[in-house]
Parts: structure tokens; C-alpha cells; sequence
């Protein structure tokens, strides 16, 4: 990836983060997993979301 893709990750981070807050909320409502069990994910999105910015970042190369 080129250094032009690092305000594609800046821009696309909160509407993805909102989304997996969304979904989890979903969950929540419609299966019998309970959000506490499914809060991980959120850790998940953003440690994706941070290594994704990083290799941007460096230039690609991970």
C-alpha cells in the first residue's frame, strides 16, 4: 500500500468502529450471546483497525 491510503484508514476508523458497535449491540438483541460476552471484538476492530494504520504508515512491508 502507498502513502496515499493513510486518510483512507483515518476515514473509514469510526464509521467501522460504529458498525461493530452496532452489530454487537444486534447481537445482543437477537441471539442469546449477551454483549458483555461479546465486548472482545471491539478490542479486536482496534488492534486491526491500529496495525492497519501502522503499515500504511510505514509504507507497507508488514
Amino acid at each position: 500500500m502507498n502513502g496515499n491510503n493513510q486518510p483512507l484508514w483515518r476515514a473509514i476508523r469510526g464509521p467501522l468502529t460504529l458498525i461493530t458497535v452496532g452489530v454487537l449491540f444486534a447481537v445482543d438483541h437477537f441471539t442469546p450471546y449477551s454483549f458483555h460476552q461479546t465486548w472482545p471484538v471491539l478490542l479486536i476492530v482496534f488492534g486491526l483497525l491500529s496495525l492497519l494504520g501502522r503499515s500504511t504508515a510505514s509504507g507497507g512491508g508488514v
